[in-house]
């Protein structure tokens, strides 16, 4: 079947994917600015920090800026049932309101901090909701050929949101320091948010969804609409009735949907993949950096509050223009588990050179400029964060959003959603005291260590590049490729269906499914 691969074509799913990444920006700005705020002197005098001794002020800053993935732990869980019951669209919309009033509470605190954690929570439940519905809802209306790159857009977003966060925080450096030096970072999370919410109302349900629900007529129609077709235009009706089997399969094998659906063959690797992928990639050293960057560069000789929240600016520069180039020249180019595999073990590399390079020539306190090491180890920060970018960082999100089925896949995000925030929460937590105990370079050793670990793993991961989310089922193994072509053979002759001969017959050139 022929594919239309114009980006003027597609560019409906284009323009859905970056309305509802708007949210997403604030996955990384929120996290990232909590690291940015707890160094501003107005921040730290309105909350009382200027007089605590260095054990108290790392626990303090590490509830900031965790109590943050607290509340997304918890809207994670709780998004799958909520949009799996309304829908995506009115999902996104309740948890738009969830974050502005989050982000009203942080910026509108008198300096009490029962208030800011109060509202850094309920901004997090709507954040978790976003990370889990977000990647959903577009990977169920993106095409198979162009699949990692629109669901990649979620990377880039998120890279520019903390970014923007970095950016914001030096920005107010210049100011007095009176609390207008704090909310104005704080209150700028209102606007994207708020924008977001104008455009929600506007856009089209999931066509995916609407299936599983049985709303045939409307999800056709939305497919159209998103595929600048006709509802009776042949690829399209081509992919609705590939759509439609999958859903009869999904039903077939598995009855009414429960939570046991995770533990049958063929769904229960694919949770265990999910838990895995963000477990190495929120391990991977890399968040550590991104949540206290200016502690990290401070340790490393990169001394004062400006130097180090500019040099933490030009990390997140790095960060926008390595992971961009990623999305729209890579992943769809090296797939998915080459560019995990070589990238780990880039990361695992660069983070034994700053350890090694930090033991034999750890940075003076004294010195009235950075050492020629600094420089060194702050280079190796800005090298190790490219291979990030175009691997466990904006990886895992593509490939979770592609291997669930349509039943699943809301679950399947919130279980990779919830791991990711778990462990987000923990490595936030705990990384200033991290960074105390372990002297002489060691936090660097401990988590390329991990990375050697990780590299190992995603060699074996199942290649998804090319592959459409129908075809999830066969290379897992819930259902094989015979039983496929008989259903498509069924809808074919009930609906006029085209065969997609290339998606399993397997002929030189073609992509192949392999079974796990």
């Amino acid at each position: 079947m022929p594919q239309q691969t114009s980006i003027w074509q597609h560019s409906r799913a284009y323009v859905l994917a970056l309305a509802a990444f708007m949210g997403i920006f604030m996955f990384e700005y929120d996290t990232g600015l909590g690291g940015g705020l707890i160094v501003l002197p107005s921040f730290l005098r309105d909350f009382d920090m200027l007089d605590l001794d260095a054990e108290a002020l790392a626990n303090r800053k590490g509830n900031v800026v965790s109590i943050l993935q607290g509340g997304c732990l918890a809207g994670a869980l709780l998004a799958a049932p909520l949009t799996d019951r309304i829908g995506r669209q009115k999902c996104l919309i309740v948890n738009c309101f969830a974050f502005l009033l989050g982000a009203s509470l942080m910026t509108a605190s008198p300096g009490n901090l029962g208030m800011f954690y109060g509202g850094r929570f309920t901004g997090g439940l709507g954040v978790g909701a976003m990370s889990m519905v977000c990647p959903t809802y577009v990977s169920e209306l993106s095409p198979k050929h162009i699949l990692g790159r629109i669901t990649g857009l979620f990377q880039v977003i998120v890279v520019i949101g903390v970014a923007a966060s970095y950016w914001t925080t030096y920005g107010v450096q210049f100011m007095e320091p009176t609390s207008a030096q704090w909310r104005i970072p704080v209150g700028f999370q209102l606007v994207p948010v708020g924008l977001m919410l104008y455009v929600l109302p506007f856009m089209k349900e999931s066509p995916r969804w609407l299936a599983t629900h049985h709303k045939d007529e409307l999800a056709l129609k939305n497919l159209a609409w998103i595929r600048k077709t006709s509802i009776d235009d042949e690829e399209t009706r081509a992919e609705f009735e590939e759509i439609v089997a999958s859903v009869a399969e999904e039903e077939a094998v598995t009855g009414g949907r429960t939570w046991k659906e995770a533990f049958i063959p063929g769904n229960r690797i694919r949770f265990f993949i999910a838990f895995a992928i963000f477990t190495f990639q929120q391990w991977s050293g890399q968040n550590s950096i991104n949540y206290y960057a200016p502690d990290i560069f401070k340790s490393i000789g990169i001394k004062g509050a400006s130097t180090s929240l500019l040099a933490s600016g030009i990390y997140g520069i790095v960060k926008i223009v390595a992971t961009a180039i990623f999305i729209f020249f890579g992943i769809e180019r090296f797939g998915r588990r080459w560019s995990l595999t070589i990238g780990l073990g880039l990361m695992s590399l660069f983070l034994w050179i700053i350890g090694a390079t930090f033991n034999t020539h750890p940075p003076d306190a004294n010195a009235a400029n950075p050492s020629g090491a600094s420089i060194g180890m702050a280079a190796c920060i800005y090298l190790f964060v490219i291979p990030y970018c175009f691997s466990v960082g904006p990886v895992p999100w593509v490939y979770c959003a592609e291997i669930f089925n349509n039943r699943s896949r809301s679950y399947g995000l919130m279980t990779a959603s919830a791991i990711q925030w778990l462990w987000n929460l923990i490595v936030s937590r705990f990384t200033p005291n991290i960074v105390l105990s372990l002297k002489h370079g060691g936090v660097f050793f401990f988590f390329a260590s991990i990375n050697i670990f990780a590299t190992i793993a995603a060699f074996f991961l199942p290649e998804t590049k090319g592959l459409a989310l129908e075809d999830m089922d066969v290379l897992f193994g819930l259902i094989d490729a015979d039983q496929r072509r008989a259903d498509l053979a069924r809808a074919e002759a009930a609906g006029s269906i085209e065969k997609d001969d290339d998606l399993l017959d397997e002929k030189p050139g073609d992509t192949k499914i392999e079974l796990v």
